[in-house]
């Protein structure tokens, strides 16, 4: 049956999936969300403290730089304290690759062609196999090989997709197929175009982004034009937004870019007006205090604030809580779309908070009575005659 909204519809690419810890990657699986650490790997106590932010603000994947031995040695115990996979980045020494699946890595981010001779990828083949991590192959056109650069004479987009295909091959030659791969360019038209043939080349998942995007504003921008641009043509199973800002901001932003595109859904979503001259209220600020307040909401839910009755009831029709300034220091709520009741700007905040928390919990009960509902229809299928 065709979409009731075609112009919404996304067509994922088909891509096989694979596991990165209990997380499944590419096939049907939603579009996952990753950042990095920025500690000292070292220091395992700083480590663990980021990642619990980063997995308050949703991270489905945490990835932790492994240069040294000291780096490694951690790794046991920051395994154990994070709630979600995490990926071991390994850029030239194979030992560490050994040292981080053995640790409890559930996947290893490395170069296969980085770490020298074919045995040394096949001790880090073996390791990945008895521990059950996956790789993640991470072409960057920034470090790309010197045969290639001389080939093609700059980093293109055929320079990426052949390094990635190199890369692959490795690892198939020693019958390992539990692998996603990066072609990452700080460019926005060579990693997106890397991407794009990439992927009609390969079946196997894709990790996107764009490299070394730059500060929390113009990176966002880079970020969201590149991966937005993969996401809607169907292409991309895992993302991660690269910023000069800190890592939990990063998976904001990706969540950010799944939920404009309607791949993922977390939080409040909050449709909010620029502010003009006929504001009933100052949006700017209200918008800033609401997003903070609110960032403790996991469940889906939407929330429009516009300053004015032009669009503000239109918006606040579409939205499951809305408000729209009015005159006097007087606002219109709007319940599911209804109009419901007026607010004071005293309390106002208070007052939207206290309504969003409580929509929803009645969001998450209802969805534990379905569930509960679900199962006690499992339990009255009758038995099949022996």
């Amino acid at each position: 049956m065709s979409a009731i909204r075609p112009w919404r519809t996304i067509e994922r690419r088909k891509s096989r999936q694979i596991m990165v810890g209990a997380v499944p990657v590419g096939g049907d699986a939603p579009i996952t969300v990753q950042t990095m650490t920025n500690t000292p790997t070292e220091d395992a106590a700083a480590t663990i403290d980021q990642i619990r932010r980063c997995e308050d603000a949703g991270a489905d994947i945490i990835r932790v730089s492994c240069p040294t031995e000291e780096a490694t040695a951690a790794m046991p115990a920051i395994v154990r304290a994070a709630n979600i996979p995490i990926v071991a980045d390994i850029h030239f020494h194979y030992k560490r690759a050994l040292e981080a699946a053995d640790a409890g890595a559930a996947c290893l981010r490395i170069n296969p062609g980085n770490i020298g001779s074919d045995a040394r990828v096949a001790e880090v083949v073996r390791a990945a196999k008895a521990n059950g991590c996956a790789i993640r192959i991470g072409v960057n056109a920034g470090s790309l090989e010197k045969d290639l650069l001389e080939k093609y004479g700059e980093p293109c987009p055929e320079a990426l997709v052949e390094s990635a295909l190199d890369h692959i091959k490795l690892l198939q030659d020693h019958d390992f197929h539990d692998y996603k791969v990066a072609v990452k360019a700080s460019d926005v038209f060579l990693a997106v175009s890397a991407y794009m043939g990439l992927a009609e080349a390969v079946d196997c998942p894709l990790h996107l982004g764009i490299t070394e995007a730059g500060g929390l504003i113009g990176g966002t921008v880079k970020s969201s034009i590149g991966i937005g641009n993969l996401l809607w043509a169907g292409i991309g199973d895992t993302i991660r937004v690269s910023l000069s800002a800190e890592p939990e901001d990063e998976v904001r932003v990706g969540f950010e870019i799944l939920k404009a595109l309607g791949l993922r859904t977390r939080g409040v979503r909050v449709v909010s007006c620029p502010s003009c001259a006929r504001q009933g209220f100052d949006v700017i600020r209200t918008v800033q205090a609401l997003e903070e307040r609110l960032s403790h909401i996991k469940t889906p839910l939407s929330l429009s604030v516009l300053g004015c009755v032009v669009n503000g009831p239109g918006e606040a029709r579409e939205t499951d809580i809305g408000i729209t300034g009015g005159g006097k220091g007087k606002h219109m709520v709007y319940l599911s779309g209804v109009t419901d009741h007026h607010v004071a700007d005293a309390g106002m905040l208070d007052h939207i908070v206290d309504l969003v928390e409580h929509k929803a919990a009645e969001i998450e009960a209802a969805e534990i009575e379905a569930g509960m509902s679900d199962a006690g229809q499992a339990d009255d299928v009758p038995e099949a005659a022996e």
